[in-house]
């Protein structure tokens, strides 16, 4: 019984949760498809195709996370892309570290070690982080 009472206090806003992290597969899907025509259509190299990819997969990540997930309506402003950026390198360091433990130590094939890792990276660091630091909903000050 405790564990559905832990899960309810994790999960306080589903639909939250889940626009969060369709825009995070979405921005996944964009990089990937990104980084293919780049290296396959344009001819740019790799290094060069992965960091315009994850760009553009960020790009679209942050902003279906602004207005479809936390429907947040204020300006954009460069604190807020700055601290999307924090959270985006603390995500990657995390998947960076996952991936060794379950990929490589525990020898799960990667594909599958991927997801998992997305996963719980999203659960454990990116939604809470993006909820708390990112999309904030400040209190409307009182007339």
């Amino acid at each position: 019984m405790a564990r559905p009472v832990l899960l309810l206090r994790l999960v306080t806003k589903p639909r939250e949760m889940l626009a969060a992290g369709m825009g995070g597969a979405i921005g996944t899907v964009i990089d990937f498809a990104t980084l293919v025509l780049l290296v396959e259509v344009a001819g740019l190299s790799i290094p060069v195709s992965a960091f315009l990819a994850a760009a553009a997969g960020a790009v679209v990540c942050f902003v279906m996370n602004k207005h479809l997930a936390f429907r947040d309506r204020t300006p954009v402003t460069l604190q807020q892309i700055g601290r999307f950026g924090l959270v985006a390198v603390g995500a990657a360091l995390l998947m960076g570290c996952a991936m060794r433990i379950v990929a490589v130590d525990l020898g799960m094939p990667y594909p599958a070690a991927k997801a998992l890792c997305a996963a719980l990276v999203f659960v454990a660091w990116t939604y809470p982080a993006q909820r708390r630091l990112v999309f904030v909903r400040r209190p409307v000050p009182a007339v």
